[in-house]
């Protein structure tokens, strides 16, 4: 009688009869180990990306690329990591590059995305090209709102690859150490210039090219073993100290840095296995984030391009410019070229197609009919 007295006054009084607070403590121990083990499934699940870039170790281009990388965890709720490495860090080479994310010793790539020129012949027209599209908007609004990028994706897909976006990065510019001020002054000279389509329309001007890595270009020029070298923009080239080994700096007309490549796009391209692991959503999150990095990154280098162009010219560098009618006239060059590279199979010819629609626009007026007529 005192027992059940004691158990109804203790109910009564609000307190809990020492069972069940026996019961409640294992529940809630219960419910606590669940959520740590829930919690420690989510952190095994996180997936990890290993991306290099073609970027060297502490130049501006890789620092961006490397903080850009690290912000992805946090903006992913922890469920996606970026491991980035510089270039040469895990594949030594553009082509050990290319074949390591196809086979999956590195799930994406952060590379110039005219690399693949001889892999890929469509991506020629898939960053600037001589006397090609020569603003960055024109460049994003092919891709975004023109349908560039379905279809560059229904090529990468081909070679078991997705392309996640463009990455806007710079103009490339020529140093060399004589005036260049027309075309017709570039005769006899030998000029480190990307392979392709580029070093074909400078042979049409009587230029002897070569093709150097990025990191032999310096030596080079200090031997005098070329005339002058193309590489990407002011900001890059000073850290490398191309003011060093050379006087002057090439531009193209007021307003346009560069004639041959004039908008060189990078890109995020990732493994189409690592891409279809990954939820829906987070591969919304990636691409845009691709979109958003594109724009961080190229600002941030124009404000060094900048900075870098007035430290060229505090070591005595002089810039010389072509002229309107230069372009023209490296236009009417470059056209029969575009043609025979878009003819090397019918992806780079679909990938013209909508670069000519646009430039024949009246909103661009970069061609007309009569420009490309019979080819």
């Amino acid at each position: 009688m005192n027992s059940k007295n004691n158990i109804r006054n203790s109910c009564d009084t609000g307190e809990t009869p020492p069972r069940r607070s026996f019961l409640k403590t294992i529940a809630m121990g219960a419910t606590l180990a669940g959520a740590m083990l829930m919690g420690a499934g989510q952190a095994q699940a996180a997936t990890t990306w290993k991306i290099q870039s073609t970027w060297d170790a502490g130049t501006v281009g890789y620092t961006l690329f490397e903080e850009w990388c690290k912000s992805i965890e946090a903006k992913s709720g922890g469920e996606l990591k970026f491991q980035c490495f510089p270039a040469k860090a895990v594949a030594a080479d553009n082509n050990s590059l290319f074949d390591s994310v196809r086979s999956g010793v590195l799930q994406g790539m952060n590379p110039f995305t005219l690399y693949w020129a001889g892999k890929i012949p469509a991506s020629v027209f898939l960053s600037s090209y001589p006397a090609g599209p020569d603003q960055p908007h024109q460049w994003d609004t092919m891709f975004y709102s023109m349908g560039m990028l379905e279809k560059t994706r229904e090529i990468y897909k081909k070679f078991g690859l997705f392309y996640v976006g463009p990455i806007q990065h710079d103009a490339n510019i020529i140093h060399s150490k004589q005036p260049v001020n027309s075309l017709a002054d570039l005769k006899g000279m030998k000029i480190r210039v990307p392979g392709g389509m580029v070093a074909e329309v400078f042979q049409q001007f009587g230029v002897s090219t070569v093709s150097l890595p990025g990191s032999d270009i310096f030596p080079a020029l200090e031997k005098g073993t070329i005339d002058a070298a193309d590489f990407v923009g002011p900001a890059v080239n000073y850290e490398l100290g191309f003011s060093q080994v050379t006087d002057y700096i090439i531009f193209g007309p007021p307003g346009v840095m560069s004639i041959y490549q004039p908008v060189d796009l990078m890109d995020l391209t990732v493994s189409l296995r690592a891409w279809n692991s990954i939820s829906p959503e987070l591969q919304q999150l990636v691409e845009d984030e691709v979109r958003i990095y594109s724009q961080k990154h190229y600002l941030a280098i124009q404000a060094r391009n900048i900075e870098a162009m007035e430290k060229f010219k505090a070591d005595g560098d002089t810039v010389t410019r072509l002229s309107q009618e230069d372009l023209e006239t490296w236009r009417k060059a470059a056209i029969p070229i575009w043609f025979n590279w878009a003819n090397k199979n019918e992806d780079a010819r679909a990938i013209l197609d909508i670069q000519l629609k646009y430039m024949m626009n009246d909103t661009v007026g970069y061609i007309t009919e009569e420009d490309i007529k019979g080819f």
